[in-house]
């Protein structure tokens, strides 16, 4: 038996706005969630978007093509629901930061990871309150309690719409430092995507480009970059 798949079934697209913020209309009759909750977002531009996303859509809908809308769709049935508990998770990363352990060889490594590393974990410290300690090797290192807390109480902070892009920027590079860096602007977030990935850009140096992985690191890129835009539509 083939899967069913929704056909399109309007003719225009559009944006309204509604109690709370702005929607997709269709043909003027409101969009729901998968949750069957209503799709209101929290910005005009986000808005826009999102209906882009619905109009360009053709005979068949590809909810793939709509990464607007379906990352809405997860504010509002996922992280609005249980905000704390997608917070605490995302704090947890403080405690292991990509970014605080370091290899113990060889030296070229050790220094490349030192130069694109450390200046975050010192903005973190300055513009987060929240030094962090460094390891060399696997081998857990604690991390001040006090620290933990300050960056706890950033995560807790952002909105529902927030969270959401945060929670891909956050476990996608494996920091939360970096996802802090991209949304308080310390550097794009192209870069910063670059600086996640050392410890595999120095393995393809030594052995080689794997295509597959290539290609899984080029999809991840992508939605890591909307991630990013995500999150500025979120508070234009």
């Amino acid at each position: 038996m083939s899967e069913w798949k929704q056909k399109r079934f309007w003719k225009e697209a559009s944006v309204g706005e509604v109690d709370g913020g702005f929607t997709i209309l269709l043909d003027g009759r409101t969009v729901k969630t998968p949750a069957k909750a209503a799709l209101v977002m929290p910005t005009r531009v986000m808005a826009e978007a999102a209906a882009a996303e619905w109009q360009a859509q053709e005979d068949e809908v590809l909810p793939l093509t709509m990464p607007v809308t379906r990352s809405a769709n997860a504010a509002i049935d996922k992280v609005a629901i249980q905000h704390g508990e997608v917070a605490d998770m995302l704090a947890a990363y403080g405690g292991t930061d990509l970014l605080c352990y370091r290899a113990d060889s060889p030296q070229e490594l050790i220094e490349r990871q030192a130069k694109a590393w450390q200046p975050l974990l010192d903005w973190a410290e300055a513009e987060l309150n929240a030094p962090l300690r460094v390891a060399s090797g696997v081998i857990h290192v604690d991390q001040p309690e006090a620290s933990l807390k300050n960056l706890s109480r950033e995560v807790h902070a952002l909105s529902n719409f927030e969270l959401a892009a945060f929670h891909d920027l956050v476990a996608m590079s494996g920091s939360l430092v970096i996802g802090f860096a991209i949304i308080r602007g310390f550097a794009p977030a192209e870069n910063l995507w670059q600086v996640s990935r050392l410890d595999e850009t120095w393995q393809e140096e030594q052995w080689g480009v794997d295509e597959e992985a290539a290609d899984l690191a080029e999809t991840k890129r992508v939605q890591f970059l909307h991630a990013d835009r995500f999150f500025r539509m979120a508070t234009s």
